[in-house]
């Protein structure tokens, strides 16, 4: 036999002319099933029960949610993490809001105000999808954010997600639209051209910087000094908001003026927004701060689309300090009274330190 006619038969033998097994023990199936009968049918029992329920593609009246044929269905959407326990409605520990002070999504870099990545597109993405899981129908929720493009774009990839969920469990909600609070801006700074964010001031720094380390003629401004040591400190692997924090900067707003503000906003919106929950994106140094103000000492700096939490409850007839309030961060729970702006002590400043006056809380 010839090698030309061997490597005929050869080919002959390899070549698939059939179907491959999967498909072909699938086929067999299919002609087998006889879907009059479904009592007789090989097919798992919830696939059974779901065509039932879905023939020609209908779709059920009722929400998925409340699909009580379909346990799995239900279970997804109901966050079986949580252990809390709610209190009935119209008791004295009866919720008025659930506050998040979310923090922003990975963003590119803090030089300029460049927005997300599409990690931190995605992180905020994810973020709105797990609200969606846990939250009911009938539930109003309200975004709002810091000016900045990587807190706009956060809450907007929240808003994203928590639509995307609410289509697939098929909930209703009351939503509204991410808006702008300055309340809950970043820390500032006070630098030659004014009251600014610190990473805005920042590239004020990094513009003149330059001139000093060339010429070294004369000494630098106090606020680039201020500046110098908190950038450096990062540059160094270290943890600037901590330097923030724990020491008195004469150019930084103070943390408690932070705090205060935060507070301000979060009153606000309670007001405004009565019952609702209240997602709001902002920077990881003013929700260490408040956290810091909360639990009495530093958890640590929050990762990207993580959040502090806070529940703030109705008055009863025995309140007579203020509303009561619990604050959760990193598996630590304290309960507080909320601070009454009104009646905090008034800051005396001058027309040079006029950024941070009690006006502005």
């Amino acid at each position: 036999m010839s090698d030309d006619q061997k490597n005929t038969d050869q080919a002959v033998e390899t070549d698939r002319h059939n179907a491959p097994l999967y498909l072909a023990k699938y086929q067999e199936s299919q002609a087998k099933r006889e879907p009059s009968d479904a009592s007789t049918s090989e097919e798992p029992l919830y696939l059974q029960r779901f065509r039932e329920q879905n023939v020609n593609g209908a779709v059920a009246e009722v929400p998925l949610w409340q699909r009580t044929t379909l346990a799995t269905q239900q279970a997804l959407t109901e966050d079986n993490r949580n252990k809390e326990i709610s209190p009935p409605p119209g008791s004295p520990r009866a919720l008025r809001n659930d506050v998040y002070l979310i923090r922003h999504g990975e963003t590119q870099g803090y030089s300029t105000d460049s927005g997300l990545t599409p990690q931190g597109v995605w992180q905020a993405h994810s973020w709105g999808q797990t609200m969606a899981k846990r939250i009911k129908s009938g539930e109003t929720v309200v975004f709002r954010h810091a000016a900045t493009n990587r807190a706009t774009e956060t809450a907007v990839q929240i808003h994203r997600g928590l639509l995307d969920g609410l289509a697939q469990y098929e909930k209703d909600i009351t939503i509204h639209e991410p808006e702008v609070a300055d309340e809950f801006r970043n820390f500032q700074f006070v630098s030659p051209d004014g009251l600014k964010d610190v990473t805005a001031a920042f590239r004020e720094y990094s513009s003149i910087l330059e001139g000093f380390e060339r010429s070294a003629a004369g000494d630098r401004p106090k606020w680039v000094v201020e500046m110098d040591r908190f950038w450096r400190t990062q540059q160094g692997g270290g943890d600037p908001i901590q330097h923030w924090l724990t020491i008195p900067l004469l150019h930084f707003e103070p943390p408690a003026m932070t705090v205060r503000r935060f507070w301000a906003g979060v009153n606000r919106l309670s007001d405004e927004f009565p019952g609702a929950r209240l997602a709001i994106a902002t920077h990881s140094g003013c929700i260490r701060a408040f956290a810091v103000n909360a639990l009495g000492y530093d958890p640590g700096e929050p990762y990207n689309t993580e959040h502090v939490r806070v529940k703030m409850f109705e008055n009863d007839d025995t309140t007579v300090n203020g509303r009561d309030a619990m604050v959760s961060y990193r598996n630590r729970v304290e309960s507080i009274k909320v601070p009454d702006i009104g009646q905090l002590p008034t800051w005396q400043v001058d027309d040079q330190w006029s950024g941070f006056s009690s006006e502005e809380s």
